[in-house]
């Protein structure tokens, strides 16, 4: 279980509710060659959980939420931003990091 990285834009709110991970990933890191310039695009473990659930596990969203502990539009925005750093990475040539969660 982990909690997702609070991102307020300034304003005040509720702390965003932990997620929960079954499986972590082997690698740390993928590195395209030839690179590209570009600073490292960071997959987040949320986003990479999403990612194995609903497309590599073939569960549906509201089924990998009940998993995560989340909402189905939460998965849907993990899924969207992990599909879009992805995508960015393969086209531009960015590394792409998948840093550990943190122990609680």
């Amino acid at each position: 279980m982990m909690h997702r990285r609070r991102r307020r834009r300034g304003r005040r709110g509720r702390n965003p509710s932990p997620v929960y991970i079954n499986h972590l990933p082997i690698a740390r890191k993928f590195t395209p060659t030839p690179r590209g310039d570009g600073p490292p695009i960071q997959l987040e473990p949320s986003e990479m959980e999403a990612l194995r659930l609903v497309d590599l596990e073939d569960l549906s969203q509201e089924e990998a939420g009940k998993q995560m502990g989340v909402s189905r539009g939460t998965v849907w925005r993990l899924l969207q931003n992990a599909r879009k750093k992805v995508i960015t990475a393969i086209i531009q040539g960015r590394v792409l990091d998948i840093p550990q969660p943190e122990a609680e």
